[in-house]
């Protein structure tokens, strides 16, 4: 019998492509998501690519009740992946009780749901916003963390202390990964990244900008202390990253961890800065982009990059996608969702 996994967030950026590569690798998939911040249509074009149309629940998972039915409705439940949360650094600046509520509570309730229905396996969605703005890189799992800069980051901190203290009673068993900087789209052009309203994230804006839904791209700040000015961060591409959850969802499954709460970090462990990604945008795809510098934005470390030495040896995943995918698939996504043709 196949093994189901519980997605929440599923019909989101991530969620959406790990669920994509779950099914190829055999597993049955049940989705959770409340579309606050994803759209329906994304559930139709899972089932496009995969052939297989997963059971989908529209439900908050801070909603304790609904979230409890599910449970008693799906038997058999072998192990959850928790995306569900609020993620933008700049929102929760300005609104950090949302980001507190949302992303702490829909964990909570996940995790007494699972205690109560003796499910002992979660991958849980983490972020390097946990290190804050660390001393030295790049940033291994044991370097230390920083206040947080954001509530996004603190509820991330908050998260994996949580998973700490309850996967220490014994019970269930965690798997975190701190992932850097998700970008590009599957290859089918049927999924990608879909902000809603103004995008948070670069990518967006320069596949928006590109296209003409945008006018122009804020670089925000070209004063850090990095070779151009610009944040450098470690982008990934969002199948390499879904790729992981697969991989740590068997190794939970198949009983290999070595501790009850296993952190990974999940990049590429190259810093690209934000001029770089546009420069790279402009060249591969032959386009020229509108941007002007503007002020530093709140939250924002300078510079960050992983160790991902961890991955490879322990989880035996590594990036298999360069740069040149990332802007390729982001952009053809992108023109994709331009044609109407969801």
């Amino acid at each position: 019998m196949k093994k189901k996994i519980l997605v929440t967030g599923g019909l989101g950026f991530i969620g959406s492509h790990t669920t994509i590569e779950l099914i190829a690798s055999g597993y049955d998939v049940v989705i959770v998501d409340d579309l606050s911040n994803s759209e329906l249509f994304i559930l139709d074009n899972i089932t496009k690519i995969a052939g297989v149309k997963p059971n989908f629940y529209q439900v908050d998972v801070c909603d304790t009740e609904k979230l409890n039915n599910i449970f008693l409705k799906e038997k058999n439940i072998a192990a959850v992946i928790h995306f569900a949360a609020s993620k933008s650094v700049g929102e929760s600046v300005q609104y950090p009780l949302k980001y507190y509520r949302n992303n702490l509570l829909s964990l909570i309730n996940l995790l007494e749901c699972m205690q109560q229905f003796q499910i002992s396996n979660i991958v849980f969605s983490s972020s390097c916003t946990v290190y804050g703005q660390p001393d030295v890189l790049p940033v291994t799992e044991a370097t230390p963390f920083k206040p947080a800069l954001s509530a996004y980051g603190s509820t991330k901190q908050m998260g994996e202390d949580i998973l700490e203290k309850t996967t220490a009673t014994g019970h269930i068993k965690a798997i975190s990964l701190r992932y850097f900087n998700p970008v590009g789209a599957h290859e089918s052009a049927l999924l990608g990244e879909l902000p809603v309203g103004v995008p948070n994230n670069i990518m967006p804006f320069i596949t928006q900008t590109a296209i003409g839904k945008r006018e122009k791209i804020t670089v925000f700040g070209n004063d850090y202390n990095t070779p151009d000015g610009t944040c450098i961060r470690d982008y990934i591409h969002v199948v390499d990253l879904a790729k992981a959850h697969v991989i740590s969802c068997y190794r939970l499954l198949q009983n290999k961890s070595s501790e009850n709460c296993e952190v990974f970090n999940i990049g590429t462990g190259n810093g690209i800065s934000v001029l770089e990604l546009i420069n790279a945008f402009e060249k591969y795809n032959n386009l020229k982009l509108n941007y002007i510098i503007g002020n530093r934005r709140p939250g924002d470390s300078e510079k960050i990059y992983a160790n991902a030495s961890k991955s490879k040896e322990i989880l035996g995943w590594q990036t298999q996608k360069n740069i040149d995918d990332m802007v390729r698939d982001a952009w053809r996504w992108e023109q994709k969702l331009k044609t109407g043709l969801h």
